[in-house]
């Protein structure tokens, strides 16, 4: 343990990458479903039988402090926590985030992605496409030695540098044996301050970015988040270990996604 973080050893990296490539996989297996007219509950369904019957996992969400669902779908303003359902069918012009989490053999697996349903218009585009910026650019600092400050200080200099604005009530968090664990990884913050980063650690990065202004709310039904504003809101996540030489991204979705290339 490092101030109360669990250091993964190698053995314990290697289930943790079993259960994030089980999870990228599923954001690969949902994409050709993703088209205008379908519901968010049929695309619940599809994943489900998915993890279940051909990966021989569980779905870590269904049943999550009470979630009935086994992915989250975040459509359009909704930031995150989204909830399928048989009434809400993607139009075209609609970006979605779909997150998913599998557990594989007491392993947690944890990954999301947003896809484009249709095509969608300039603003949209924009803020898909640099959210995925910001992500990458949190997953650069990923090194020992380096803190979540740098980390957080990435993500929010490339949403600034777009004049979009950086959710701050959810974050990133610890996972492997236990779903969400120390530490919490903060989308925003100051170069040097923060945890300092050894091998072993597995985190995620998940920055969720908004074309308005960051402030949210929560919907009646207790789970789905939206922006306060109505404007737009994208996420993208995936699960980092920290190397000895740097970091290693433990759910690379197969083939990229789209025009992103796999990191």
């Amino acid at each position: 343990m490092a101030r109360g973080i669990t250091i993964k050893s190698a053995e314990d990296i290697e289930m943790a990458r079993r259960a994030g490539r089980l999870a990228a996989e599923v954001l690969g297996m949902i994409e050709p479903h993703v088209v205008p007219g379908v519901s968010t509950e049929t695309l619940d369904r599809i994943c489900h039988d998915h993890i279940v019957n051909v990966q021989g996992a569980t779905p870590a969400n269904l049943g999550y402090h009470g979630y009935p669902k086994t992915i989250l779908t975040s459509v359009n303003q909704v930031v995150c926590h989204g909830i399928p359902s048989p009434d809400k069918l993607l139009k075209k012009g609609d970006i979605i985030n779909i997150d998913v989490a599998v557990n594989k053999d007491g392993w947690f697996g944890d990954t999301s992605r947003m896809y484009f349903v249709g095509t969608p218009n300039v603003l949209a585009r924009r803020l898909v496409e640099t959210t995925y910026e910001a992500l990458l650019a949190g997953i650069r600092q990923v090194r020992p030695g380096a803190t979540l400050g740098d980390i957080g200080h990435a993500i929010q200099s490339v949403a600034h540098r777009e004049h979009f604005s950086v959710v701050r009530e959810y974050c990133g968090h610890g996972i492997g044996r236990i779903y969400h664990e120390e530490p919490n990884v903060l989308h925003h913050g100051r170069r040097g301050e923060g945890l300092r980063l050894e091998p072993g650690m597995v985190f995620t990065i998940e920055p969720m970015l908004n074309a308005g202004q960051r402030e949210t709310r929560t919907l009646a039904d207790g789970w789905t988040v939206v922006t306060k504003d109505r404007s737009l809101s994208a996420q993208w996540e995936h699960m980092v270990a920290v190397t000895p030489e740097g970091h290693e991204v433990l759910t690379p979705w197969p083939g990229g996604t789209g025009a992103h290339a796999p990191v």
